[in-house]
């Protein structure tokens, strides 16, 4: 961040009322939750926060300036989040290995966004944006490893945070009615949902959770267990995962498949 963006920064006032009311107006409105069949439709303040500044984006209230000065302060949000996640790492290793290998191996489910998005973001048409759309399921540690890597303005960059975005809007509300769904249209345990619940999503897993408990009551304390444990490993062992195994392989199969194509077409 440069010397010259800092002070305007700091002394937009209107981006920091803008931001400091929309916090405000959120938190008073609160979570909200409704039931469809067996999935649980959560509504967090970060759905509503982010609504609002879409709509205000589109108004004459925020200008250009305040665009550009909000895009250094979502790199310092994610600084501080990926601190976080830091902090909960450490005290928590008992109960990540106390967890066994069936939760240590969930996180490699999260490859599935690799190996089923990316051919689709390809065939569409889509070029390395794809890269930072599908490494990941795209939560917070993901967006940072791509802004460090790449820059919050490269296609990448714009590719997690389109995902983030849509994750954060329709993430939870997916979460809550598949969970729902699957566990009681499956002959699947539901402590294995509950597992699949933890993606590094907090709204996502207590919207997935929430669905699983009001189907199974008698399990809750179960549920909550597993989910919480498998959101923990996802947040501490996830980043890592993105770092060795996810982006390079999803670097690598877009390098083929996009060479693959440029073949196909100097062919015909």
């Amino acid at each position: 961040m440069s010397s010259e963006v800092l002070p305007g920064l700091w002394k937009d006032w209107r981006l920091h009322a803008l931001v400091l009311l929309t916090v405000v107006v959120t938190e008073l409105i609160g979570t909200f939750s409704f039931s469809i069949g067996p999935g649980v439709v959560l509504l967090l303040p970060m759905l509503y926060a982010l609504i609002i500044g879409l709509v205000l984006y589109f108004t004459p209230v925020v200008k250009e300036k305040q665009s550009k000065n909000a895009e250094p302060i979502i790199v310092l949000g994610v600084a501080l989040l990926l601190a976080k996640i830091g902090v909960i790492i450490g005290p928590s290793m008992p109960e990540l290995i106390a967890a066994g290998p069936a939760l240590l191996l969930q996180e490699l489910g999260n490859l599935g966004t690799i190996l089923i998005a990316l051919p689709v973001a390809v065939w569409l048409g889509l070029k390395r944006e794809s890269i930072g759309m599908t490494h990941s399921v795209a939560r917070e540690p993901n967006v940072g490893l791509i802004m460090d890597k790449y820059g919050i303005s490269s296609a990448e960059g714009r590719g997690v945070m389109a995902v983030y975005i849509f994750g954060t809007v329709f993430g939870a509300v997916f979460m809550g009615l598949i969970a729902g769904f699957l566990a009681t249209l499956t002959p699947l345990h539901p402590l294995s949902f509950a597992m699949a619940s933890g993606i590094g999503s907090g709204s996502m897993m207590a919207a997935a959770s929430g669905s699983l408990i009001e189907a199974f009551p008698a399990m809750e304390n179960q549920i909550v267990a597993f989910a919480g444990a498998s959101n923990l490993l996802s947040l501490s062992t996830g980043l890592y995962v993105s770092i060795f195994i996810a982006l390079p392989l999803t670097e690598k199969l877009y390098k083929f498949m996009t060479n693959r194509r440029e073949e196909k077409k100097n062919v015909t």
